[in-house]
Parts: C-alpha cells; sequence; structure tokens
C-alpha cells in the first residue's frame, strides 16, 4: 500500500530528473504528468488532455496507439513550429508493465534539430566531395579512352592528352590536399595555439613564393606591415591564410593587391584589441548575395571560372576555420566594380599597446 500511495511522487520525481520533455499518459490515453520542459513545448494546459488532441501528429499518434493496445515500444520524429522556428522532436514511446500503473505510456521527446542538420551538412559535404572528384576523373578516363584508341599513333595528340591529363590530377591533388588541411584545422578547432609567433615575419615568408604566381597574373603585391605583430598563433596556419587570400586576390582581382596588418584598439566581437590582417583588390567586386556564402565548402560566385583558375572551393572556408581557432573571425566586403578585401582579425596580446 505505501508503494502504490508513494508512487505517484515517484513517477514525478523520475519525470523531473529525466533531460528534454517527458509526459506520461494514463490508462485512458490522458495526460497525467508533464514536467517542465514538456510543458513549455506543448502548454500548460496539457493535463487532463487526450494525447490526440495534445499531439495532432499522425506519425506520434500511431506508435502512441501500438504502445496502449500492443505494448509495443516505438519513436518518431515530428517538427514544432513555434514562431518562425521549426525544431525538430524525436519522441520515444514506451508502455510501462509492472507497475501499480501498468498500462501506463510513457513519452520522451529529444530535440535532434542539431543533429539533423549535422547529418544533412555531412551528406551535402560527401555529395559535393564526390562531384568535385568525378569531375577531373571522369575526364582522366576519357582521354586513357583515347589514348588507348584514336590517339594510340599519333605522338601529337598524346602530348595534347598527357599535359590535359596532368592538369586533372593536379586539380584533383589541389581538392584532396584542401580536404585534409580543412580535415586538420577542425580537428585542432577546440585547442587555440599558445606559441607566441610574429605575424610580420609569417606574411613574409608566405609572400615570398607568390611573387612568381602575381607576376605571371600581371599583378602586383603591395604590403604595409609594422616592425611587429605578435600574437598566438600556429605559424603554418598563419602562413595558409596569407596564401589562400593573397592568392585569391592575384588570380580573381588581378591587377594591384594591397596586403596590410594593423592594430585595431578594440574589436566588438573579439571583445579586445586585435590585429587586422587585410588582403585587398582592385578586380570586379562581387555581388553582395554571394558574400555571406563565400566561406561556406565548395560555394563558388562562378563555377567554370573557379575550376579554371585551380580553385577547389575549400580555400575561404579553411581561413575561416582557422581564424576561428586562432579566436579570431573572417570579414569581407565587396562592392561591384570596387574591389574586395578580405580581412582576418587576430586577438592582440593584452600587454601590447594598443592604438585606434
Amino acid at each position: 500500500m505505501d508503494d502504490a500511495r508513494h508512487e505517484p511522487d515517484l513517477i514525478d520525481e523520475i519525470t523531473g530528473a529525466l533531460p528534454g520533455a517527458v509526459v506520461l499518459l494514463d490508462k485512458a490515453g490522458r495526460v497525467a504528468r508533464a514536467n517542465p520542459p514538456a510543458r513549455a513545448l506543448l502548454g500548460d494546459w496539457v493535463i487532463g488532455r487526450s494525447y490526440v488532441s495534445v499531439l495532432r501528429q499522425p506519425e506520434v499518434l500511431s506508435p502512441i496507439e501500438a504502445a496502449f493496445f500492443d505494448s509495443k515500444s516505438g519513436e518518431a520524429d515530428f517538427t514544432h513550429t513555434e514562431g518562425a522556428v521549426d525544431t525538430l522532436y524525436r519522441v520515444r514511446i514506451r508502455p510501462l508493465a509492472g507497475l501499480a500503473g501498468a498500462g501506463q505510456v510513457l513519452l520522451h521527446f529529444e530535440d535532434i534539430s542539431e543533429q539533423s542538420q549535422a547529418l544533412s551538412f555531412r551528406r551535402g559535404f560527401v555529395a559535393n566531395v564526390s562531384h568535385e572528384l568525378k569531375t577531373p576523373l571522369t575526364a582522366l578516363l576519357g582521354f586513357i579512352e583515347t589514348l588507348n584508341g584514336p590517339a594510340r599513333n599519333d605522338p601529337e595528340a598524346q602530348r595534347h592528352f598527357l599535359s590535359l591529363m596532368s592538369r586533372e590530377a593536379r586539380r584533383m591533388n589541389r581538392l584532396v590536399s584542401d580536404l585534409l588541411s580543412l580535415s586538420r584545422v577542425e580537428a585542432g578547432e577546440r585547442t587555440r595555439p599558445k606559441r607566441r609567433e610574429d605575424l610580420v615575419s609569417l606574411v613574409r615568408i608566405a609572400l615570398e613564393p607568390l611573387s612568381e604566381i602575381a607576376s605571371d597574373a600581371g599583378a602586383v603585391i603591395r604590403t604595409d606591415l609594422p616592425a611587429e605583430a605578435v600574437v598566438r598563433a600556429d605559424a603554418d596556419q598563419v602562413i595558409q591564410i596569407v596564401t589562400n587570400l593573397t592568392e585569391n586576390a592575384v588570380k580573381y582581382g588581378g591587377g594591384e593587391v594591397e596586403l596590410s596588418l594593423r592594430q585595431i584598439g578594440y574589436d566588438g566581437q573579439l571583445r579586445g584589441p586585435a590585429w587586422q590582417l587585410c588582403v585587398r583588390d582592385n578586380g570586379p567586386g562581387i555581388d553582395p548575395l554571394h558574400v555571406p556564402r563565400l566561406a561556406e565548402r565548395f560555394y563558388r560566385v562562378d563555377t567554370h571560372r573557379s575550376r579554371g583558375q585551380g580553385g577547389t572551393g575549400l580555400g575561404l572556408a579553411i581561413v575561416k576555420h582557422i581564424a576561428q581557432r586562432h579566436r579570431g573571425r573572417l570579414k569581407i566586403e565587396s562592392e561591384m566594380g570596387k574591389g574586395s578585401e578580405f580581412t582576418v582579425l587576430f586577438p592582440a596580446e593584452r600587454d601590447q599597446s594598443t592604438s585606434s
């Protein structure tokens, strides 16, 4: 008798301790218990109401009926809309047995929106990688078929197709290299670099091999650098930032590329002083509609031109994640006909003097 008398208190204690929203349905299918998260999700009025009036989604009602009539456990996903925000929930349904309250059904709601988004992102990422690799592989197979057929005895054609094959192989190599770089950056993103590095020295190291690329493109790289700029940084990753941003400016902007490094007294988002690394080109600019998506993986404004320039669509994504690992940020500004400006802000050492 004592167990039966105290059972409601025990059930309240259990439902209150469980994470997420929890609802207990009595034998008649009415809401007998609802913990605070469940009331926030479904409303304070749910107690005593039938589950049919509380949960109207058919995908949820069917497994609840199976729990009552066939004592079967189940689960279902449904979308809850509040205002303009959609939240995806997974409800796990369990018939209770072996208690004085046997015949009741327990519902546990879990917000799986982030899991669903992550799964969708992974699927999209795999699809993009597959597409990016399939294009050069298809070209290579076509060239091999030609070399084994019509061009078998034609030395000039062989040289031509071997050159094309080399280009496609290099393209795949760049893609794989960028994928590995992105993976390494993401794997270490939670760990902020601790080593003190001079940004000025790293910028000069990065620019040294780029002079020939700029010359071939008819571009000039001009710099405005202080004597020293010390931050906590991963040297190789900072060099990669400078390389990616400057190469992009040379390839797509052309003409004069300006690289500057300045200290600012306070950055609102970083909540402190920062070093501002800015790469600006005087190219045609980018439509503002594209700017918010430029750092997405495989996003390209002009796919044909990007591939023609050897781009993988991952360069700015790598820059963004490196900046985040350094607890900094990437800022992109562009205006049609006036060029583009890519800025990475690094938190400055607090003991350094600052200037606005």
